[in-house]
């Protein structure tokens, strides 16, 4: 395994952003449509904050896959912000840092994503899925 590999081989490129006008429930609704966990947050193009899945669901009290809404979660979502429940200035790594140095800053922290970003605009996203799949196909 070449731990010196830049994290831009592994780091998803199709990133699904929020901006603050956004809603909980849109961020809700992105995170079951996309299967996703974690979603930067935007304004303009430069990074502000991110989102996880996780933050919803200790706001919602809800299981974030299931179907069915119900009124709890709705006037929670109502009653709140995007830009209250991210993570505001969240670390970001440029495309050059390899897997290993992501590998460490995430270990070191607590949280499993990275926006990746060049001249202020988010390019890409790499989680701890990224670096797991990663080491997976390296040991086949």
């Amino acid at each position: 395994m070449d731990s010196n590999t830049p994290i831009s081989k592994i780091m998803t490129t199709n990133v699904i952003a929020l901006t603050l006008n956004n809603t909980l429930l849109d961020a809700e609704q992105l995170f079951k449509s996309y299967r996703i966990r974690h979603i930067p947050v935007v304004k303009d193009k430069d990074v502000i904050g991110i989102l996880s899945l996780t933050d919803l669901q200790r706001i919602s009290f809800v299981d974030m896959y299931k179907d069915e809404a119900t009124e709890m979660e709705g006037s929670i979502y109502e009653n709140m912000t995007v830009e209250q429940v991210m993570v505001k200035k969240p670390i970001q790594i440029n495309s050059k840092k390899t897997i290993k140095q992501v590998a460490q800053i995430l270990s070191k922290n607590e949280f499993h994503a990275l926006p990746i970003v060049e001249d202020h605009e988010l390019i890409g996203i790499v989680t701890t899925t990224d670096l797991l799949n990663y080491l997976v196909k390296q040991s086949n």
